[in-house]
C-alpha cells in the first residue's frame, strides 16, 4: 500500500507500512560490511513490483473470500514467514508487557485496520484507484507531522508539496464533474486507510522507538498481534465460507506470504543497506505499478484523471519529502 516515511527522526525512523508492512520500529544505520547476493536496487525493483501489484491481489481475493477473511488470511501467511525468519536467525519475541501493549496499537493503526479498510473499499472501487489512494500517505503524515511533531517545522517546500498533493487528489477523483462517477463509500475507505498509516508511525515514534529491541522482533510482535486482532474480529463479522475459491485462494496467500512477510524482509534489508530516506522512494513506483496491472490483468477503465492526477499527488509527497539543499558559502573576493 504505501512506503512513505515519517519525518526522520535523530536517531530512529519508522519507515513506512505500504500494503504489506509492519512498519519496522527501529532501524539500524546503513550497513557498510558485507555483500547481498542480490544488488538492492535489483530487490528494490522486486519490492515495488510486490507492492503496487498486492493492490490487484487485494481486487482478487475480495471476488471469493469476505474482507475480513482477506486481511486474516494475509496477516497470517505474512506472519509465518516473518516467524520462519525469527527461528532461522534465533531470535526472540519481546517480552516486556508495555512494549506488547503499544505493539497492540500499532497493530491496529498500520496492520489491522488499512488492510481491512482497503480490502472493503475495493468491493466498490477499482485496484488503480485503491493504489493512488495509498500514494497519500506522505501526505497525510507531512499534514500530522507538523501539528504533532515539534521539531518538524513547516516550510515553504512542504507545504507546496501538500498543496500540490491535495490538488492532485481532487484531480483523480474529478472534482469539477461533480465526483458523478466516484463511489464515495469505497474511496473515503481508501483514505481512510492511508491516513491511518501515519497515525500508526507518529504513535510507534513516540511509544517505541529506541525501545532496545531488533526492528525484526519488534514487526514478527506486530504482525502476530494484528493476525489475533483480526482472528477476534473477523468470526463476528463473516461467516465460515462453504467452499474455497483456488484463483481467489492463491491471490490471498501470495498477498500475505509475498506482499507481507517477503515484502517486509526486502524492506527491511535494504534500509539496513542505503537508509529509509532511499528505501522509501519505492513510494513512488507502487500507483504506477498498480495502475498498469489494474488496467492490463483485471481490464479496469483509464481516463486521463487518474494518471495526470497520479503524477500530481507523487510530485506533491516528493516535495514534502525533500529537504532543500544548504547554500555553499560564497567565496571570499
Amino acid at each position: 500500500m504505501s512506503t512513505p516515511a515519517a519525518p526522520p527522526a535523530p536517531a530512529t525512523t519508522p519507515v513506512a507500512a505500504t500494503p504489506g508492512t509492519a512498519a519496522p520500529v527501529h532501524l539500524p544505520p546503513p550497513a557498510t560490511a558485507g555483500r547481498r547476493a542480490l544488488d538492492w536496487r535489483i530487490r528494490f525493483a522486486v519490492l515495488s513490483l510486490i507492492w503496487g501489484f498486492s493492490f490487484l491481489l487485494i481486487k482478487v481475493g475480495t471476488q471469493g473470500y469476505a474482507p475480513f477473511q482477506v486481511t486474516l488470511g494475509r496477516l497470517f501467511f505474512g506472519t509465518a514467514v516473518v516467524a520462519a525468519f525469527l527461528i532461522a536467525k534465533r531470535e526472540r519475541l519481546p517480552r516486556s508487557p508495555r512494549v506488547w501493549a503499544h505493539l497492540s496499537v500499532a497493530a491496529l493503526l498500520l496492520n489491522a485496520l488499512p488492510f481491512s479498510l482497503f480490502a472493503y473499499a475495493e468491493l466498490t472501487i477499482p485496484s488503480t484507484l485503491a493504489g493512488i489512494c495509498n500514494a497519500t500517505s506522505p501526505l497525510w503524515g507531512m499534514l500530522l507531522a507538523l501539528v504533532a511533531l515539534s521539531e518538524d517545522r513547516p516550510t515553504r517546500r512542504r507545504v507546496a508539496g501538500l498543496v500540490l498533493g491535495f490538488a492532485g487528489v481532487l484531480t483523480v477523483l474529478g472534482v469539477w464533474q461533480g465526483f458523478s462517477d466516484l463511489e464515495p463509500r469505497g474511496t473515503a475507505m481508501a483514505l481512510l486507510a492511508s491516513l491511518s498509516y501515519p497515525i500508526g508511525w507518529i504513535y510507534v515514534r513516540r511509544t517505541l522507538a529506541g525501545s532496545g529491541h531488533s526492528n525484526l522482533s519488534l514487526t514478527g510482535a506486530q504482525l502476530l498481534v494484528a493476525t489475533i486482532e483480526l482472528a477476534v474480529v473477523t468470526p463476528l463479522f463473516t461467516t465460515m465460507p462453504t467452499h474455497f475459491p483456488m484463483g481467489p485462494l492463491f491471490a490471498v496467500v501470495a498477498l500475505g506470504a509475498l506482499g507481507t512477510g517477503i515484502a517486509l524482509l526486502t524492506q527491511y534489508g535494504i534500509v539496513a543497506e542505503v537508509g529509509p530516506t532511499t528505501a522509501q522512494m519505492v513510494t513512488y513506483f507502487i500507483p504506477v505499478i498498480a495502475t498498469a496491472a489494474g488496467v492490463a490483468v483485471l481490464g479496469e477503465s483509464l481516463t486521463w484523471t487518474t494518471p495526470v492526477g497520479a503524477a500530481v499527488v507523487l510530485a506533491g509527497a516528493a516535495l514534502t519529502q525533500s529537504t532543500p539543499r544548504p547554500r555553499r558559502p560564497r567565496a571570499p573576493r
